[in-house]
């Protein structure tokens, strides 16, 4: 039973992250555009197998399902042992947020939608950051419960 809690307060905060991306991204002015690092992996992943997505609006509802599964995933990790949630979920936030900067050259990716200026990179881990304490307090509230 405790996967099931973990994975519903991960996709919780995965949830709050691309709201927020959304909602920021949308009415904020040099926003850090992730879904642009998204839909690069996701497009070059498919093409590889020969399963483009050629229609942009195809395209970026596919990487928002794979980015909230993903970010799901990954903060389901936040509860396990039950332990130390705040201090796992901030250690997670600020990595996730950090990995976001630094690994999409190593992958091949352009990495100007979220390190082109600093309000960008500060931006992009401040999000990743907020998923995981979003979590977290899914998880504090469905642990009393």
């Amino acid at each position: 039973m405790g996967w099931i809690k973990n994975l519903t307060a991960g996709l919780i905060g995965s949830a709050a992250l691309n709201i927020l991306h959304e909602v920021v991204r949308k009415n904020v002015n040099n926003a850090p555009e992730i879904n642009l690092l998204g839909a690069e992996a996701v497009s070059k992943t498919l093409s590889q197998y020969g399963r483009p997505i050629n229609d942009p609006d195809d395209l970026h509802k596919v990487t928002l399902e794979l980015d909230l599964i993903a970010n799901a995933a990954y903060y389901s990790a936040i509860g396990s042992g039950g332990k130390y949630i705040w201090p796992k979920a901030i250690a997670m936030g600020v990595s996730a947020g950090i990995g976001a900067l630094k690994l999409p050259r190593p992958l091949g990716l352009n990495p100007i939608p979220v390190t082109e200026t600093r309000q960008k990179q500060v931006l992009t881990v401040g999000y990743y950051l907020f998923g995981a304490l979003v979590t977290a307090l899914a998880l504090k509230t469905i642990l009393k419960s």
